[in-house]
């Protein structure tokens, strides 16, 4: 949102002008709207929200982030808050309340009528990574004895209360889901045609215990906009939309990079973490490490005479410690990739590692001939062949080591991005230092 624009919305309020007020604001796109409202002090946020009309007020609420719209309902007086929420869509409400302290929720939860206060309770009752937790129920359903006249009629009368009209749901009167039909296929077909002749008998679905991230993938995989969530006995309990499953996409990415950097996921923006929440993410992890790398300091405390007889080799620790550790975590990354995309399963590691012994050999042949010639230039032929050795030995070690942990912590249901790089770093380190010493004790004597 340009500063200008802000500064003319506060002329207008300042001047009391509601109309152009009114008219300037209802000529923006609706996420600069919400940001003019996030933007917006206390004194004028209310003011600029009373002045939206009613039809895009819940609209752009659902833009806010959870701490900035609960800002804004403590704003408002009690008739406008509870008018905010029950015009909430179901998904975008169950994910407000349930991103706010208990005792908030409870309170807000209390201004619902009675059908949105079940409707609520039901939807936080699922698990919080679930579908269920971010299904809307607002869907269209059909019967299929209906005749396409009939189903464009149900349309017109329900359509304005659905999340989406281009896909509609078959279903029987126990609500059991039958299929799906795309609103192209009716506009299509004959009046008289049924929605049996026309829909499509094979629905993909999720069910409503399901995780999010299988959601995703499913999404993705079929190229669906709209997803059919069910529970145990296939009755059709909402949808999940597309706009939905791109907060869910970016939050899930968001989190593995955090992961990956050996920081635990920070919820919300980093603009409104304190000092105190981003320590705590990162403490934790630095700490552990700490105690990983103990195990470095005591590979080298056992070579600790190899290491006094030849003070050459200390030049190409880091050099050694430092190659493992990239190696490692350029395949550890690769390994993370494909098993969060799903273009890696569980069950291919066995051929998926002999295809990185074969790759960790082929580098280890190319930074082992570099290295030694290294080695040759500060010490000679045979601290050349230790350090050519060892870095050909660590790379096919590394590389094997970074492969393999995505697929350990995957199988005992951790997420692979806990097999960050820091942590494939330290292992290398330690498992270069050892392979190292031991190469020169035994070239060296």
């Amino acid at each position: 949102m340009e500063e200008r624009t802000l500064a003319t919305v506060r002329s207008l309020i300042a001047a009391r002008d509601w109309n152009e007020l009114r008219s300037a604001i209802t000529r923006l796109p609706l996420p600069d709207i919400a940001e003019m409202l996030a933007d917006a002090g206390k004194a004028d946020r209310a003011l600029i929200y009373r002045t939206l009309p009613t039809e895009l007020a819940a609209d752009v609420a659902a833009y806010l982030d959870p701490d900035e719209l609960h800002s804004l309902i403590q704003d408002l007086r009690e008739p406008e808050a509870r008018h905010l929420l029950s015009n909430l869509s179901p998904d975008d409400r169950t994910y407000f309340l349930g991103e706010l302290p208990g005792q908030v929720t409870q309170r807000l939860l209390n201004l619902l009528g009675h059908e949105d206060l079940k409707e609520a309770r039901g939807l936080l009752g699922y698990s919080e990574q679930s579908v269920g937790r971010m299904m809307t129920p607002d869907y269209i359903a059909v019967r299929p004895s209906w005749t396409v006249e009939q189903v464009l009629a149900h349309i017109r009368r329900r359509g304005s209360d659905s999340e989406t009209i281009s896909t509609l749901y078959v279903t029987d009167d126990g609500w059991k889901l039958l299929g799906v039909l795309d609103l192209r296929r009716v506009l299509l077909a004959e009046p008289a045609a049924t929605v049996t002749e026309v829909m499509a008998h094979r629905a993909v679905r999720v069910e409503a215990s399901d995780d999010r991230e299988h959601a995703l993938a499913v999404m993705q995989r079929h190229d669906l906009h709209a997803l059919p969530v069910v529970d145990s006995h296939g009755v059709l309990l909402g949808i999940v939309t597309s706009d939905d499953m791109l907060d869910v996409a970016q939050t899930e990415a968001t989190e593995d990079f955090h992961r990956t950097a050996a920081v635990s996921p920070i919820a919300g923006r980093y603009t409104e973490a304190g000092v105190k929440q981003l320590v705590a993410k990162r403490l934790g992890w630095l700490l552990g490490l700490i105690l990983v790398n103990l195990m470095s300091s005591g590979v080298i405390a056992v070579f600790e005479e190899t290491l006094s007889a030849t003070i050459a080799l200390v030049f190409f620790m880091p050099l050694l410690i430092d190659s493992g550790g990239n190696i490692g975590s350029q395949a550890a990354t690769m390994m993370i990739r494909g098993i969060v995309t799903g273009d890696l399963r569980l069950s291919q590691w066995a051929r998926t590692l002999a295809k990185e012994a074969v790759v960790g050999g082929a580098l280890g042949l190319a930074m082992g001939a570099a290295a030694g010639l290294l080695g040759l230039y500060r010490g000679g032929y045979a601290l050349a062949l230790v350090v050519g050795l060892s870095m050909a030995l660590l790379a096919v070690t590394a590389n094997l080591v970074g492969a393999i942990l995505p697929f350990v912590f995957t199988r005992i249901r951790v997420d692979p991005a806990v097999a960050s790089s820091p942590l494939i770093t330290t292992v290398a380190d330690t498992l270069g230092l050892l392979i190292y010493f031991t190469v020169a004790r035994y070239i060296l004597g």
